[in-house]
């Protein structure tokens, strides 16, 4: 019988010496062939029970969000867990009076009713959660990369359509799990977000009025000193208006116009989209990020911080910021199930200075920009890259993370698609290179999936050989 359950014979007679147990179980959800076999060997005192086991039919595309329960159907992971109570119900008892064979002869009364559980229904759209998926892995395994995570939320409600990751497990064979497979990545990890933060920092100084679109910064030679550090480009770009700033990704730019204001509004502007805060989503194991108080930051830790180096942030807190872009500066809570009525937004900042951001990252995500791959035939985009060098004992080092967040269409945004691919190891790293390609697949997908009409000619699209390439 040891053989037929896949256990040792020790094992089986350590369960077996259990003298203070009425029974014990030998083991759990076996397969039925197994059930049948241990049957025929007529053993006394070996009963079995059938029992139900949870089957996951979307396997591995939806593991990180649903999650999976134990053999007694207690929630582990994903919502399994977080809404196990919702769930499961609770059940009743009763108080009876047996004779001496066990049997109930007198029912004496209630002492609690049950309550089933009640059904939940998820915000993702499986067509979309699958196609999001499919993009995230074959563009991890293209570029041999240790990871990646993508969110797709729909930009009028803040629900969550997809979010998917990669390493991944399949929660109906869960024998050997690593904690890398089951780790949902776009809720429990952070990095730093590099230049996908720029557009903020923009937003802000149009804000406080700073700046205008049209504004002039020098960023000649392509290099900026403060105190004893320098801050680059990748080009050296001369004179350019914010706008330019924002579709070129000049740190230069972006750190001058930063300093002249006041660090404080920064932290504030942060604050309010939410970075430094958990997302209040109801779900396991979201972070919240860090973000250090105002009053610790030096010149040169402000400079940084505007193009997205010295905070972290995740995934599902970045996408859930660009909503701003897409609302006409209002911030929406996000929510992993469906929502009956449109939740009210927390103005940010002005519509006028939202749409005009808007426009610049649709400059980012056109030919002239640092992401030419993000464009889709039929639809206008608009995003920003990202590519962060990333830290390994105290020091930035040669491994980078690649991002891309965007909205579409740019005319009316219906939804907004966050993209990370960690350590991209095949040779390209850039941001335009290795995530805008997966946002292009997974947004287009998505439109249409949603039959959202199209915005722009269906021709073909402008990629040039090769894209701006952003600072970093």
């Amino acid at each position: 019988m040891a053989k037929l359950l896949d256990t040792s014979e020790r094992e089986l007679r350590r369960k077996l010496a259990e003298e203070d147990r009425s029974f014990v179980y030998l083991k759990r959800q076996v397969d039925a062939a197994v059930a049948e076999r241990v049957a025929a060997l007529r053993i006394p005192g070996i009963h079995q029970q059938r029992e139900y086991k949870r089957y996951y039919p979307q396997g591995e595309t939806l593991a990180h969000v649903v999650g999976f329960t134990n053999v007694e159907d207690v929630g582990q992971e994903g919502v399994e867990l977080a809404r196990n109570p919702d769930l499961a119900g609770r059940p009743g008892s009763r108080r009876v009076i047996r004779d001496r064979l066990g049997q109930v002869i007198e029912d004496v009364g209630a002492v609690r009713e049950p309550h089933n559980g009640r059904d939940l229904a998820l915000a993702i759209d499986s067509k979309i959660q699958f196609l999001a998926f499919d993009a995230l892995r074959e563009a991890v395994q293209a570029n041999k990369a240790k990871a990646g995570a993508a969110v797709v939320l729909d930009a009028r409600t803040g629900e969550v359509l997809a979010l998917a990751n990669w390493p991944t497990y399949n929660p109906n064979q869960r024998g050997q799990l690593s904690g890398a497979q089951l780790r949902n990545r776009a809720i429990t990890d952070t990095f730093e977000p590099g230049s996908t933060m720029k557009p903020f920092t923009i937003a802000l100084a149009l804000e406080l009025g700073e700046v205008t679109p049209g504004t002039v910064i020098q960023t000649a030679p392509g290099r900026l000193t403060i105190g004893p550090n320098t801050i680059g480009d990748a080009h050296a770009h001369g004179p350019l208006t914010v706008e330019q700033i924002v579709q070129k990704s000049s740190n230069v730019g972006t750190a001058k116009i930063a300093l002249g204001m006041p660090a404080q509004k920064m932290w504030e502007m942060y604050a309010e989209l939410g970075f430094g805060q958990p997302p209040r989503i109801g779900f396991p194991g979201a972070v919240a990020g860090r973000v250090r108080p105002y009053r610790s930051w030096r010149p040169i830790e402000q400079a940084t911080m505007s193009y997205g180096y010295g905070l972290s942030v995740s995934l599902l807190q970045l996408a859930r910021a660009y909503t701003v872009f897409a609302n006409d500066g209002e911030l929406l809570p996000l929510s992993m199930f469906k929502v009956d009525d449109p939740p009210a937004g927390q103005r940010v900042v002005a519509a006028k200075t939202a749409r005009a951001v808007r426009h610049m990252l649709e400059m980012a995500a056109g030919p002239g920009g640092t992401a030419p791959q993000a464009q889709i035939s039929g639809y206008r985009v608009a995003g920003k890259t990202g590519t962060a060098h990333k830290r390994d004992g105290g020091k930035y080092v040669n491994k980078y993370l690649a991002s891309f967040v965007g909205l579409a269409p740019a005319s009316d945004p219906r939804v907004i698609v966050a993209v990370m691919v960690d350590e991209p190891s095949a040779g390209k790293y850039y941001g335009g290179q290795v995530a805008a390609p997966v946002f292009a697949r997974i947004v287009g997908d998505s439109l249409r999936t949603l039959r959202v009409p199209p915005d722009a000619p269906m021709a073909q699209l402008s990629v040039p050989a090769e894209a701006v390439k952003e600072s970093m």
